[in-house]
Parts: C-alpha cells; sequence; structure tokens
C-alpha cells in the first residue's frame, strides 16, 4: 500500500492534499445519511454509490475502513410528514428505511460498518449539549429551547468560506424563537406533552438536526476521524453547524478531511419537485437496470454535476454492453491472476487522483479492447485480461452480473429455448457446410431482435438494442 500516493480534494483546504490518515492503514469515515420521511431519490443515489466507491477503493488499496452513515430518525420533516399520514412516527421511519435499504441493495451499494439512528443517541446529544451550555458557546431560552451561539465560535464559516456579517443580512429569527442573534441555531426544541420528545435538564423536547450528526459521529468514531462527506448542499448550514458544535465541545480537530459529492440535474435542469423533474430511485429502476445506473453515477467525477436523462441512461447501457461483451465467454473465473499490470498501475493512477472515477473507466475500456484482441489470438492471456477488467470494475461496483443475463436481459418475448436449439442447428449446418441454411437460421434470429456471435468457442447471443 503507498500511502502517500492517494490525494483528497478537501472541501476545508479548497485544494487537493496527500491523503494520511489519523492512524496508519486505518481509516475513520462518516458520511450524512437520509432524513427518513420518503423514498430515496436519484439525487440521494449519488451520494450512495459516491462514497460506496471511495470505501471500496480505499479497501482495495489495503486500508482497514470503518465505515459510518447515519440515519435521521427523528426530526421536525418527520413528524409533519407523520402527522400528514396518520402514523407513529417511529413507523414511518421504519417504513422508509426499508426502501432506502432496499434501493442501496439494488445499486449494489456496500452496507456501511455502523448505522446510527438518532433516536439512539439522545443521551450522547445532551450530553455534547451541556457541554457547550458550561463552556459559554450555548444558552437555554426562556421557552426551553436551546441554541448554539454562533458569534462564540472563531472559526465558524471556515468550511463554506461564510462571513458572518453576511450571514446576519439574511438572518431572521422566526415566529416563537428567542434567539439572542438571529445567525444562532437550534440545539434542543421544546416541545409539549402531546408532542414527540425526550426529558432533559432544559425541559422536555427533541433534538435540533445538527446536533444529531455531531454526537452519532464522535460516539462511533472518536472526537476526530478522518473523512466527513456528503452532499454539497449540506456543506452549509448542516456540515458548517457540525464543525462549530463538535469542536467547541470537543477542543479538538473534528474531521480532517471534507468530501462533497456534486448535485444530480435532469436535462441539465435543477432537480425540483416544482419543475416536476423529480425522481425517486425506484422509480427510475423500474425502467432501467440497476447497473446501468449505477453506471452513469460513477461515469463522471464526484465532485462534478450529473445530467441525468434518458440518453445519458441509454449511452450508460451501450457501455456496459461493450465491457459484456468483453469479458463474456472467457475462462476469467479460473485464470491466473495479473499482478502490477499496466492496466492497474494506470487505474490506480487514476482513482489516487481525488478518485477520479471518469478516468479510470477509460483505463476499462483500453483494458476492453486488449481483452478482445487477446480472445482470437490467445485464451490464456483472455482468460488473465478478462480477470483483471472483473477485478478493477469491482472497485467501481460494476460488471458484478452475470454477462449474459445482462446481454439477453429484456427477453422476456424470446423464447431462450428456441433460440439455444436454432443456435444448434445453425451451428450443424454450418458443420455440414449447409451455409444456405446457416443463413437462413440466422436471418430467422435476427428478425427475433437475436444477434449471433461466433467465436473459437462456440456461438453466443443477446438482444438486439
Amino acid at each position: 500500500m503507498n500511502t502517500n500516493a492517494l490525494k483528497i480534494h478537501n472541501s476545508l483546504t479548497r485544494q487537493k492534499e496527500t491523503f494520511v490518515s489519523i492512524d496508519p492503514g486505518k481509516v475513520r469515515m462518516y458520511v450524512c445519511g437520509l432524513t427518513t420521511y420518503d423514498y430515496s431519490h436519484i439525487g440521494h443515489a449519488r451520494m450512495f454509490v459516491a462514497f460506496d466507491v471511495v470505501v471500496r477503493y480505499l479497501r482495495f488499496i489495503g486500508y482497514q475502513v470503518t465505515y459510518v452513515r447515519n440515519i435521521t430518525d427523528i426530526d421536525d420533516k418527520i413528524l409533519r410528514r407523520a402527522s400528514e399520514t396518520g402514523e407513529y412516527f417511529e413507523d414511518l421511519t421504519a417504513r422508509f428505511i426499508k426502501a432506502t435499504r432496499e434501493d442501496e441493495e439494488a445499486l449494489f451499494v456496500v452496507k456501511p460498518d455502523s448505522e446510527p439512528r438518532a433516536t439512539a443517541h439522545i443521551s450522547e446529544i445532551i450530553a455534547m449539549i451541556e457541554k457547550l451550555i458550561s463552556g459559554d458557546f450555548a444558552y437555554r431560552a426562556d421557552n426551553g429551547d436551546v441554541y448554539y451561539a454562533v458569534r462564540q465560535f472563531e472559526h465558524y464559516g471556515k468550511l463554506s468560506n461564510t462571513n458572518l456579517d453576511e450571514l446576519l443580512a439574511g438572518a431572521r429569527i422566526e415566529i416563537g424563537e428567542l434567539k439572542r442573534d438571529p445567525r444562532d441555531f437550534a440545539l434542543w426544541k421544546a416541545a409539549s406533552d402531546e408532542e414527540v420528545g425526550w426529558d432533559s435538564p432544559w425541559g422536555y423536547g427533541r433534538p435540533g438536526w445538527h446536533i444529531e450528526c455531531s454526537a452519532m459521529s464522535t460516539c462511533c468514531l472518536g472526537d476526530s476521524f478522518d473523512i466527513h462527506g456528503g452532499g454539497s448542499d449540506l456543506m452549509f448550514p448542516h456540515h458548517e453547524n457540525e464543525i462549530a458544535q463538535t469542536e467547541a465541545a470537543t477542543g479538538k480537530t473534528f474531521a480532517r478531511y471534507w468530501m462533497h459529492n456534486g448535485p444530480v440535474r435532469v436535462d441539465n435542469e435543477k432537480m425540483s419537485k416544482s419543475l416536476g423533474n423529480f425522481f425517486t430511485v425506484r422509480e427510475v429502476l423500474a425502467k432501467y437496470p440497476a447497473e446501468v445506473v449505477r453506471y452513469l453515477l460513477v461515469a463522471s467525477h464526484y465532485r462534478s454535476p450529473i445530467n441525468y436523462s434518458d440518453q445519458g441512461l441509454d449511452q450508460a447501457a451501450s457501455a456496459l454492453e461493450r465491457l459484456y461483451l468483453a469479458v463474456r465467454g472467457t475462462a476469467a473465473n479460473t485464470a491466473k491472476e495479473l499482478v502490477n499490470s499496466r492496466y492497474e498501475r494506470a487505474f490506480r493512477q487514476a482513482m489516487d487522483d481525488d478518485f477520479n472515477t471518469a478516468e479510470a473507466i477509460g483505463v476499462l475500456f483500453d483494458l476492453a479492447r486488449d481483452l478482445n484482441k487477446a480472445k482470437e489470438v490467445d485464451h490464456e492471456q483472455a482468460g488473465q485480461l478478462a480477470r483483471l477488467l472483473l477485478k478493477l470494475a469491482s472497485v467501481l461496483g460494476i460488471l458484478q452480473g452475470d454477462a449474459d443475463a445482462f446481454l439477453q436481459r429484456g427477453a422476456t418475448e424470446v423464447d431462450a429455448a428456441l433460440v439455444d436449439a436454432l443456435i444448434a442447428q445453425r451451428k450443424q449446418a454450418r458443420a455440414d457446410k449447409n451455409w444456405a441454411l446457416a443463413d437462413q437460421i440466422r436471418d430467422k434470429l435476427n428478425g427475433m431482435k437475436v444477434v449471433i456471435e461466433d467465436g473459437v468457442d462456440g456461438s453466443q447471443w443477446r438482444i438486439e438494442r
């Protein structure tokens, strides 16, 4: 493992930095998960997949990774939705946690090592708020709310490059709030006896959103850890507030590297329910294979915006077909592993450059091109190249399925047994040098939108797109 090769763009410093973990050979990583009041959308899928690739690659190059991604299961949005649907909030969150996990599994997202829930860390949240109050970084208002005093934290705004004076111009105090400063934010919200809440030193209530992540991340990973990630939309105010809370409470640097994935645009427009271009993951997966969706999400650099479109998904499907066609029919599973090949070195060079998946995919296609050439002359070499292609693709979470199943997908109206029988008849016709019959069978198969590919090991088929 070359621990000095990997460079990560640190949102905190706004530049690429050589990655050095706090504990040699180990990485502690926290990513902000979902507030579970609705189905996950394609923007959430981008976040799932982006950090899944980060974890996969860190493990690929030899790090022992502890990956924590939280579940926000108590929040004002959750309580409003539960009220609208007439559910207990626990039933609502359980339903959407289950749905989210189904979406992640479909997209080949590796399960985090830990998924802490806010409701299971109320005592840690209260303890952190007590520290902030005792250090004069927070105060209790007369109505039982507790607020973080933004002016007390000298470095507030360092992540998002936010100026406190400019922030004041747009800040305001909502009805019922008793902030000393409109820029302050809630750590604890007082609640009535009829509302969801917990007992605390400041009265009955529930935690604010920002403090939940500070408590869960430090509880699972310690006061300081290596990587904190999330969507770019969370940089301010959520991540900015996390830094202010946590560093004020612990007196230590919170996270060493901050990573933020870019947004998803739909047909070059911002995704929004009001624009009617908002798609849940399950809506997308009902139309396209999950691996095609995942390919689209990894084909661009994680910090870049992604344009979601039918054209883009069609191109992703075509790209995957080219890769699957290359590995199909090879002895990848039994071939000898290639060690320190130029393809792997090029792949790692791309990924070491801030997880540049776009360039890494280019290496996969170079490998696939040479694999296709080897299939014609050297079966052993072809098997080795195919094994390497599958190995490197697994870092991106693609080429994880059966090649025939992918290439023959959508063949519900095609009788596979009939196709196999016709191919056998054609093979016999060719052996008998009955070329006219062989051509007639090929034409019949073409009429069924079945493409025949002849190779040294026989004929295989796929669906024409």
